[in-house]
């Protein structure tokens, strides 16, 4: 973490600015918070925190990371950076970062961009400050977001919680909110074999309070998973959690996949 980006955040405590002294953000009002050795920083306020480790857990966490490492959503992230790299971009905020791997995907695109990143769990964080060393990362949550108002040129929000008012507060004015949620088809070869009556997720169109909508953009890719790759897209969703236990019978079975994937970004401006 950089002094620069350490100024981007702000006192989980007080809300006053972080100033990085050492290996340690301080606030003006003294409260100090100290570095792990991957270099991020936990500012998830404790009233705020509960559970006893929040966030998704180790092991979704690991299976995401080993599947995205493996370039299966590639064709997702590229239509992602583009559309970033089409916007003002110097200051991005990843709101409900994950492990990082979009964050290193964006970070080797657009070489001018400074990323910080928040997630309420710790073991995504830890593995997303490894992963993009020049980026600030940090343990927080959406409805109460470690980042100071109106740093934000544009805030990514990747299947997260929508918090409007704290996404109105980090970003500057006029600044963009990219908002993915998944195509109707998203993942449904997989929910064929889960369920016995597999749905398409609702695809809506939605106004936010202090946003203008600007524009959409849809992608979409065929994916064909064989072995191991099958096992970790299952554990890297909710459906993991949700799920009979006879269609995760049928899954475990199952060597091949093949399955849409597509996500929606959703390009908002702050009014």
């Amino acid at each position: 973490m950089t002094p620069a980006l350490a100024g981007a955040l702000r006192c989980p405590v007080c809300g006053g600015p972080l100033l990085l002294v050492g290996r340690s953000l301080r606030c003006p009002k003294a409260h100090s918070f100290d570095l792990a050795k991957e270099g991020y920083a936990n500012l998830l306020a404790i009233q705020k925190k509960h559970a006893a480790d929040p966030g998704d857990g180790k092991e979704m966490v690991r299976a995401r990371r080993a599947f995205l490492s493996a370039g299966h959503y590639a064709p997702l992230m590229q239509a992602l950076a583009e559309l970033c790299a089409a916007l003002l971009h110097g200051h991005m905020v990843d709101a409900g970062c994950g492990e990082g791997s979009y964050d290193r995907y964006l970070q080797d695109r657009l070489e001018d961009a400074q990323i910080v990143g928040f997630d309420l769990s710790k073991e995504a964080v830890r593995l997303a400050a490894r992963l993009v060393p020049e980026g600030a990362f940090c343990v927080g949550g959406s409805f109460s977001a470690p980042v100071r108002d109106g740093w934000a040129d544009l805030l990514l929000n990747i299947f997260s919680p929508f918090a409007g008012a704290e996404f109105q507060r980090m970003l500057r004015p006029g600044g963009y909110l990219v908002y993915a949620v998944p195509t109707a088809r998203h993942l449904y070869g997989l929910k064929e074999i889960l369920y016995a009556t597999p749905y398409e997720n609702e695809v809506k169109d939605t106004q936010y309070q202090g946003f203008a909508f600007v524009e959409e953009r849809e992608a979409t890719a065929i994916l064909t998973l064989e072995g191991e790759s099958v096992q970790q897209l299952f554990a890297m969703t909710p459906y993991y959690w949700n799920t009979p236990a006879d269609g995760a019978a049928r899954l475990a079975a199952c060597d091949r996949l093949t399955t849409e994937i597509g996500f929606r970004y959703l390009v908002y401006r702050k009014i």
